[in-house]
C-alpha cells in the first residue's frame, strides 16, 4: 500500500466463528480454516499492541433468511453459541463485535461509521472465506472509501485453489494501491516502517 504513514489500519476479521469450525458440520472449509487460526490470532495481537482497532464481524442471520434461499444451509444464526467468534483467537473486551447480517461486513451494519470515528483509513481484511465474505468486506471498504488489503495468510478459502484464484485476481489490479493482497508480515513490516 503506498503512503502508510498517513493510514490508520484496522483489521477486520471476517466469519471465524463456532459454527464454521465444529467439525461435526462437515462444512469443506473447517479443517483449511484451522490453520489461519494462528496467523489471525497474532495479527489480532500487532494491532492492539499498536493501539490500532480489531473488529470481528460476524454471520448473524436468521433462519428464514433471503441468503438461505440457495445451496447454503442454515448457520451461524443471530443469537446462538454457533454465531459466536471461536474462542481460540482470544478476543478482548476493546474489539468490536460485529454481528453482521448478510456476506459483507459494511451491509446493514454501523461499520463505516464506526471506523471514520476512530479515523481508520485502511481496513486490513482477514477470515473466511477469501472468494465471498472476505472479498465483499474488502470491495465495500473502498466502496466506503478505505483503502482495503486482503492478508492472504489470513485468509481462506473452501479450497486452496480457489484461495489463491481469487487472489490473483486482485494482486495486479488496476484498484492497486487502494485495494491489494499481501502476506501479514510484508503489510506489517510495511507499515512499521513509517512509524
Amino acid at each position: 500500500m503506498n503512503a502508510p504513514d498517513i493510514d490508520k489500519p484496522s483489521l477486520l476479521i471476517i466469519d471465524m466463528v463456532k459454527d464454521t469450525f465444529d467439525e461435526k458440520k462437515r462444512f469443506p472449509i473447517t479443517p483449511l480454516a484451522k490453520k489461519i487460526i494462528e496467523p489471525v490470532k497474532r495479527m489480532a495481537e500487532i494491532f492492539r499492541n499498536h493501539e490500532w482497532p480489531v473488529v470481528f464481524a460476524t454471520d448473524a442471520y436468521k433462519k428464514e433468511d433471503f441468503i438461505f434461499k440457495g445451496r447454503m444451509k442454515p448457520h451461524s444464526l443471530a443469537g446462538t453459541p454457533g454465531a459466536e467468534v471461536i474462542d481460540e483467537l482470544g478476543k478482548k473486551d476493546g474489539d468490536l463485535w460485529l454481528p453482521k447480517p448478510r456476506l459483507s461486513a459494511f451491509c446493514n451494519t454501523t461499520l463505516d461509521r464506526w471506523l471514520k470515528e476512530r479515523r481508520v483509513t485502511l481496513c486490513a481484511v482477514a477470515g473466511i472465506t477469501t472468494n465471498f465474505c472476505v472479498l465483499t468486506t474488502a470491495l465495500d471498504a473502498l466502496c466506503c472509501d478505505f483503502k482495503a488489503v486482503i492478508l492472504e495468510d489470513c485468509t481462506m478459502a473452501s479450497t486452496e485453489k480457489i484461495h489463491q484464484q481469487t487472489l490473483d485476481i486482485y494482486r495486479k489490479s488496476v484498484l492497486y494501491p487502494l485495494l491489494g493482497v499481501a502476506t501479514s508480515t510484508d503489510f506489517i513490516a510495511e507499515l512499521d516502517a513509517f512509524e
